[in-house]
């Protein structure tokens, strides 16, 4: 079974990495997840989820201060990873690769191993500082994915939204899924 990465940090947009667990924990993937503590306060600020409700979705749940597990290294085989929402402080990280964190840390050797690595960023307005960390970690092989909307499918719901972004995600690491109507599926 392919192992993924999967880290929350404490950007605004949490439910797009809860959404994105309750999807993938359904699929043929091993999950391994780390979550910040500012993903942690987030996610109660922002949802009913706990944290263990997502530690359930995953098959690996990591804590986000030890340097010393299995996805701190390139030895460790995995698709990739994503951070699912990506904060401007997480970005700051991966793109200065201060491995301070685990999460900054599996980020960094995703990279190295030039695997799969989304960086779902949520931040608006962005200034140049913003911007030219997005530059870096694009330049060092990521995949800069600001979880803008579309509206093409027609959506009637916030969850038509989320799903569509995170549909897209998903799409970043060619698993096959069924959230979102595309374009071309429209139908007359």
């Amino acid at each position: 079974m392919d192992r993924l990465v999967v880290g929350i940090s404490g950007a605004s947009g949490v439910i797009y990495g809860v959404r994105f667990l309750e999807i993938a924990s359904r699929l043929p993937l091993e999950i391994h997840l780390i979550i910040s503590e500012a993903g942690r306060k987030n996610l109660e600020i922002e949802t009913d989820y706990t944290a263990k409700d997502l530690e359930a979705m995953a098959h690996r749940v990591y804590d986000p201060g030890d340097l010393g597990a299995p996805v701190s290294s390139g030895s460790f085989l995995t698709l990739g990873m994503v951070i699912i929402p990506c904060s401007m402080k997480t970005l700051s990280g991966v793109a200065n690769s201060f491995n301070d964190t685990l999460l900054i840390r599996a980020a960094d050797v995703s990279l190295k191993e030039r695997r799969k690595t989304v960086l779902v960023v949520r931040e608006t307005p962005l200034h140049l500082g913003h911007l030219k960390l997005m530059e870096r970690v694009t330049e060092s092989g990521a995949v800069v994915f600001p979880p803008i909307p579309a509206f093409y499918h027609k959506p009637k719901t916030i969850d038509d939204i989320i799903n569509h972004s995170v549909g897209k995600v998903l799409d970043q690491f060619g698993i096959a899924h069924h959230l979102f109507r595309r374009w071309g599926e429209m139908g007359a």
